[in-house]
């Protein structure tokens, strides 16, 4: 397919992210304002553009228990003021879990196509590490302080109605024939991508080095240090070392080793029309041709990614052949591998979105093509992702499109397509265009 360009086109002119760091590292006591003003104000920074000119802030945030004002906290709001954007200008900070960097993409385009804003700011931020304990029900039962009941909101991460997400997606990898085995390869590819990808200076084009300094309580300079590495990365991974971890939560496949931590990080991007962005001088980092916003049963989370790109393929009238790399987040190994199984189902490539949905969420579609699925399994995360990364929730949604994005700008242009999943199997896709 070619992609005939359009001076209507939603544009990428500017996209940086933080370090991810790791739970408790390095950014354990960066407040989340200021982590998320880093990635916003080093956005701008990287285009030279004028503050004034950001008409809106979309912004993923899904934990407010660990800001300043966790009762009315306005993350968004908060954080583009610390950026500088100027205070008279709206902002929405919104929580769809781990699906919201990439809708904000979703949302911001909107409100340009729809003419209420011409440049758009999109992004999240998360800190797992700032997450507080929480004490319930005592407000109205004068309980004595000794017999508080402290409650770890993180431990397991999960939803209270539902079973933790590691027994869903260990479970559902074992429905779609993903082996523990075939998990823990993929993790150990994912920390020897990451690695290969950091030594060559890939990572330079996304990561800003995050500046870490402490003072004393005069304020003096005590200490100081760059931060320029995802601190989720592993340089001394094996595959001997992962095989010997225990799945967690009394799930089949899931382990520590190949799942992503609870990390401290924040992306963000800057988009307008391809107009716009030309008549202001500035490159075009990438071109979105269409995103996806899904949602299915809530136990299925692992297939959520491959509805997700085919419900954006279905749209654009292009085939998973038409796309030169893929990416899918390492919410756990076995994500964007029962993705790809479905991405390497002809007859869930050509079947009706809808009958597929009502397929899935009763047993799992099992005609994948063992062939197309290895040849598919080459061009994801390439350069790792997830589980060497890091997951700042949030925020992973950008980074996907960023990621793909300069991967496609250093191996000569064309199309990726990434996807994410979400918090009880919501799921948010793109295909993006590189020139």
């Amino acid at each position: 397919m070619k992609f005939e360009k359009s001076k209507d086109d939603l544009v990428c002119v500017s996209a940086v992210r933080t370090p991810f760091g790791r739970f408790g590292g390095s950014l354990r006591d960066i407040d989340i304002y200021d982590l998320g003003a880093v990635a916003m104000a080093n956005c701008m920074k990287r285009i030279d553009l004028n503050p004034e000119l950001i008409d809106e802030v979309w912004w993923g945030n899904g934990d407010t228990t660990n800001t300043k004002d966790p009762y009315t906290p306005v993350v968004a709001r908060q954080t583009m003021i610390k950026a500088g954007i100027p205070p008279e200008r709206p902002s929405v900070a919104f929580d769809q879990a781990c699906i919201s960097a990439m809708d904000a993409v979703k949302y911001g385009g909107r409100s340009i196509q729809l003419g209420e804003a011409q440049i758009v700011m999109a992004g999240g931020s998360t800190s797992f590490s700032t997450i507080p304990f929480l004490l319930r029900g005592i407000r109205w039962e004068g309980k004595r302080h000794t017999s508080f009941l402290i409650e770890d909101p993180i431990i397991p991460l999960g939803y209270k109605d539902h079973a933790p997400v590691a027994v869903d997606s260990g479970n559902v990898a074992i429905e779609y024939n993903v082996s523990r085995e075939e998990q823990d390869e993929f993790a150990f590819a994912s920390h020897t991508n990451y690695g290969k990808a950091w030594e060559r200076g890939f990572f330079k084009n996304e990561m800003v080095p995050f500046e870490l300094v402490k003072k004393d309580k005069k304020g003096n300079i005590i200490s100081q240090k760059e931060l320029d590495i995802d601190e989720q990365y592993r340089n001394d991974i094996s595959i001997e070392g992962l095989a010997k971890l225990k799945p967690v939560f009394g799930n089949p496949t899931c382990t520590a080793g190949n799942s992503p931590g609870m990390n401290d990080g924040a992306t963000a991007q800057i988009l307008m029309k391809r107009e716009k962005a030309e008549a202001l001088g500035l490159d075009i980092l990438y071109t979105i041709l269409t995103m996806s916003s899904i949602a299915l049963q809530p136990r299925i989370m692992p297939v959520a990614p491959g509805f997700a790109i085919k419900k954006c393929l279905d749209t654009v009238n292009m085939s998973i052949d038409d796309m030169k790399f893929i990416e899918i987040n390492e919410a756990f190994a076995c994500v964007p591998l029962v993705s790809t199984k479905l991405l390497s189902s002809s007859r869930f490539m050509s079947s009706d979105y809808t009958e597929m949905v009502k397929e899935a969420s009763t047993q799992p579609i099992l005609d994948s093509d063992d062939a197309k699925y290895k040849a598919l399994k080459k061009i994801l995360n390439v350069n790792g992702s997830a589980i060497a990364i890091g997951h700042p929730n949030t925020a992973s949604g950008s980074r996907l499109m960023m990621t793909a994005a300069y991967n496609l700008k250093e191996n000569g242009g064309g199309y990726a397509a990434c996807a994410i999943c979400g918090g009880l199997t919501q799921g948010a896709g793109c295909i993006i265009w590189v020139e």
